[in-house]
C-alpha cells in the first residue's frame, strides 16, 4: 500500500531500520520476532483485526513502543488508542517531518537508559523498582507500558510536590507536547485504574485541578528509597 512505501522511504531516508507488514497476523508475529524499537501502526487494515486489535495483542507480549496511525480525529478514537497502549497518535494526512519529530519523541521518551541506581520507592502499597523497573502494589507486579511507567516514574521522583501538567507533559513526552492536556489526563486514568484501590478516589495519584498531578503517600507513611 501507498502509505506504507511513503512511511517506509520518509523513515529509511533518516536513517531508521524499517520493517514492513500490511496485515495483523504479520504483523503480530513480526514484532514477536524481530523484537523493534517502534511500532507504526495504520488503525484501518485489511483483514479481520483492525489497529486496536493488534495493538492489544501485542501488548499481551511485548512493550514496544507503538504509535497509532489514524484518518480518524476525534478524542474517543484516540483515547481508545491509548486504553489499548499505544503511546502516542498521529492523525493523516501528516508530513514527513511530523512523521519524524513523532518517532523521535517516542523512542526518545521510551527507550531504556541504562540504569545504575539500586533504589526502590515504597510509597503504601505501592513499591517501584527503579533498576528493574518492576511496579507492584500490595506485592502484586503491575504491568504497565513504557509510557506509563516513565509517567510514574516522575510522579515519584517528586512525590509528595505538585508537579504541573506542563512539566509532565515535557518531561514524559517531549517538549513538543508540553500544551497536550488530554495525553495526560487519558494516562493519569489508565495509571489510576491500575495502581489505585478505587480509581474514583485515588489515594496515591492526585490532581491539582487546573495546575497538575501530585503522588502522595497515605497520611502517617511517607516515601522511602532504598538502595
Amino acid at each position: 500500500p501507498r502509505v506504507v512505501r511513503l512511511v517506509s522511504e520518509v523513515l529509511r531516508a533518516v536513517g531508521y531500520q524499517v520493517l514492513a507488514a500490511v496485515s495483523g497476523e504479520p504483523a503480530i508475529e513480526m514484532v514477536a520476532l524481530e523484537q523493534p524499537d517502534l511500532v507504526l501502526l495504520d488503525i484501518l487494515l485489511p483483514g479481520d483485526l483492525d489497529g486496536y486489535e493488534i495493538c492489544r495483542r501485542i501488548r499481551e507480549f511485548s512493550d514496544v513502543a507503538v504509535i497509532m496511525l489514524t484518518a480518524k480525529a476525534q478524542e474517543s478514537d484516540m483515547l481508545r488508542g491509548f486504553d489499548v497502549g499505544a503511546d502516542d497518535y498521529l492523525t493523516k494526512p501528516f508530513s514527513a517531518k511530523e512523521l519524524v519529530a513523532r518517532v523521535k519523541a517516542v523512542l526518545r521518551r521510551t527507550q531504556r537508559p541504562e540504569e545504575r541506581v539500586t533504589t526502590v520507592f515504597t510509597c503504601g502499597e505501592l513499591e517501584i523498582s527503579f533498576a528493574r523497573r518492576i511496579v507492584k502494589v500490595h506485592g502484586e507486579g503491575v504491568s504497565l507500558t513504557r509510557t506509563e511507567y516513565a509517567l510514574l516514574h516522575q510522579l515519584a521522583l517528586n512525590a509528595n510536590r505538585v508537579m504541573l501538567h506542563q512539566d509532565l507533559l515535557t518531561k514524559v513526552w517531549g517538549p513538543e507536547y508540553r500544551d497536550d492536556i488530554d495525553y495526560l489526563r487519558a494516562y493519569i486514568r489508565y495509571l489510576r485504574r491500575k495502581l489505585e484501590p478505587d480509581p474514583p478516589n485515588p489515594r496515591y495519584i492526585l490532581t491539582s485541578p487546573g495546575v497538575g498531578y501530585m503522588l502522595t503517600c497515605p497520611e502517617g507513611e511517607e516515601a522511602e528509597a532504598a538502595g
